[in-house]
């Protein structure tokens, strides 16, 4: 069981969660945090248990982060069965309580699998999210029986006040992608436009013929509009075509 001395305050580990937030490079950085926090607080002295943390969303490939080399590895076959704890946990929104592996039938050939890593007893719990996104904590032990009694509720505890900062790091992760994005598309407008105003002044012809010439040289070429834009910005000898966009 987590003793007194290892577990933080509400408060301190809201602040430290929100200070992750802030200093993450991306999200996959703050759930490798989140995860490495996660085991030091819901450990307990000479008994760690290994931590991971599963994150599906929207188009956007299946993450696993760890609080160690160990635990990834544990964590990585979460997504090598269609059916886990943590699917399970994440879709149903409900914790998926596992006291011994050797004596549940529920998920055999995953439960073979965490064996042969010497894992007895498993927790799932369920983040609280928004939208489609999916994510669930979870804990591996060695022994039976790990996660009984004051242990679960602590961990659900935890798990619920850590919500938060997860939705907010997930949510700065949509906006900083979804500027990013719009900032590739400026830029790559801004090359189209380049080229077509340089076929225009070579052609004397309006824009849309100018457009309509670019677009026939990218089919006939089988090369991407953008790319023969470039080409063509290259052609006047300046070098490669340089756009700036302030987001």
């Amino acid at each position: 069981m987590a003793s007194e001395s290892t577990v933080k305050t509400d408060t301190s580990i809201t602040e430290h969660l929100h200070e992750l937030v802030l200093n993450s490079s991306d999200v996959e950085d703050f759930l490798n945090e989140l995860a490495q926090v996660s085991a030091r607080n819901l450990s307990a002295p000479g008994d760690d248990m290994l931590c991971a943390i599963t994150l599906l969303r929207q188009r956007k490939a299946a993450t696993v982060a760890s609080s160690s080399p160990e635990a990834k590895a544990v964590g990585l076959l979460e997504h090598e069965f269609a059916e886990t704890p943590s699917m399970t946990a994440s879709t149903t929104q409900e914790t998926v309580h596992v006291p011994d592996i050797e004596a549940d039938g529920r998920w055999p050939e995953y439960f073979a699998a965490l064996a042969a890593q010497g894992v007895r007893s498993v927790l799932a719990l369920p983040f609280q999210l928004e939208g489609e996104t999916k994510a669930a904590l979870l804990l591996y032990s060695r022994r039976p029986n790990r996660f009984e009694g004051r242990v679960l509720e602590f961990a659900e505890d935890f798990v619920s006040q850590t919500s938060l900062a997860l939705r907010l790091a997930v949510r700065f992760a949509h906006y900083s992608e979804a500027a990013a994005n719009l900032r590739a598309t400026l830029e790559s407008r801004t090359v189209i436009d380049m080229a077509v105003g340089i076929i225009m002044a070579q052609n004397r012809c309006s824009q849309h013929d100018a457009f309509e010439i670019l677009k026939t040289a990218s089919s006939t070429r089988n090369s991407k509009l953008h790319d023969v834009a470039a080409a063509v910005v290259n052609a006047l000898g300046q070098g490669p075509a340089r756009t700036h966009y302030d987001g």
